[in-house]
């Protein structure tokens, strides 16, 4: 479970008014069957209007999910000692509560996994290989490739759908073996005996952020939570569908796309009454990989580049040196007279 020390932190996981609180259900959620002929171009749409859309028929077995979300079950009902044998977080390892080393909370503890088999976390490797009662190792290593195809995928269809001629231009930045890629699973509790001290306020379960890789490959059980952030700063919950995938555009791309599809800011609020567990693949590119935005993408567009050049080691850092909230791509945005 996860345990809260003191009063005063309870206080940070309520929920905060940074966008216009909504209970409103979102069902206007995209969705891209992946055999559609014209999945690049509802893929592309849902992109530039949302940053985020559901996908369905992506071969993926349910059964495959549902062993992932099992052991992941199994891997949080164990007692905290056992559980910290795999971090803390470095940031790959196991957290409980806090996320990152800047100050936020939430109603979380999670397993973060690099998905490069030469930078894994030992620790992380050492708990599930010693682990007798559980093949959480397995079940995350088949969780790992299959979901990798439909990243991969969705990927190569993004870039059909802006018209790009080389149409590997992202999924061979997460092909590549130096690839940063990664796993995050996490567990928000049930939390209706403490959600009661708040006076029915909703709890944080992952504050609000924008995620910084290409893409994220979001699958979790059949419990709400999940919200997005609108244009209009409305935010809107997301009909949970533990058979289908629902994809998040990232800051890597909104950048190679020189602002073009949209980093939707999301967050998770805990549910009194169910727990939640969500299975994250972040898409990303190797860390001497140069972001900026396509030659392809500008010269079409007749456009200015909206961003400096960096790397994704660069700007990594900068995000998990950062506050969740922060927009961690200001300090790589390119001034008028630039």
């Amino acid at each position: 479970m996860v345990v809260l020390s003191q009063q005063a932190t309870l206080n940070e996981l309520f929920n905060v008014n940074t966008c216009k609180a909504t209970s409103l259900l979102f069902k206007g959620v995209p969705e891209v069957d992946l055999s559609d002929p014209q999945a690049k171009r509802i893929i592309v749409n849902a992109c530039q209007e949302f940053g985020f859309f559901k996908v369905v028929n992506h071969h993926v077995p349910l059964e495959l999910m549902a062993n992932l979300e099992n052991e992941t079950v199994k891997f949080f009902g164990q007692p905290r000692s056992e559980k910290e044998k795999a971090g803390p977080p470095d940031p790959f390892g196991y957290g409980n509560k806090s996320i990152g080393k800047n100050g936020d909370v939430g109603w979380v503890e999670y397993l973060l996994l690099n998905t490069n088999p030469d930078v894994i976390s030992p620790k992380s490797l050492l708990l599930l290989q010693q682990n007798p009662n559980t093949y959480f190792r397995c079940a995350v290593e088949e969780y790992i490739l299959a979901v990798k195809e439909v990243c991969l995928e969705v990927l190569e269809l993004i870039a059909d759908g802006l018209g790009i001629e080389e149409r590997n231009v992202f999924s061979k930045m997460v092909r590549d073996k130096r690839s940063d890629s990664c796993l995050r699973v996490n567990h928000y509790a049930a939390c209706g005996e403490i959600q009661s001290l708040s006076g029915g306020a909703n709890l944080i379960g992952f504050g609000e952020h924008t995620d910084p890789h290409l893409i994220s490959v979001l699958r979790s059980n059949n419990t709400t939570g999940l919200q997005i952030c609108l244009k209009d700063g409305t935010w809107v919950s997301i009909p949970p569908d533990h058979t289908s995938f629902f994809i998040i555009v990232g800051d890597s791309l909104q950048v190679m796309t020189n602002g073009g599809l949209k980093s939707v800011k999301h967050r998770v609020l805990t549910d009194t009454s169910m727990s939640r567990v969500s299975m994250i693949y972040f898409g990303g590119p190797p860390f001497n990989e140069k972001l900026a935005p396509l030659p392809s993408i500008l010269i079409s567009r007749e456009e200015q580049s909206l961003y400096k050049e960096f790397t994704w080691r660069e700007y990594k850092n900068a995000a998990y040196n950062s506050k969740l909230t922060y927009n961690r791509l200001s300090i790589f945005e390119k001034s008028p007279t630039q």
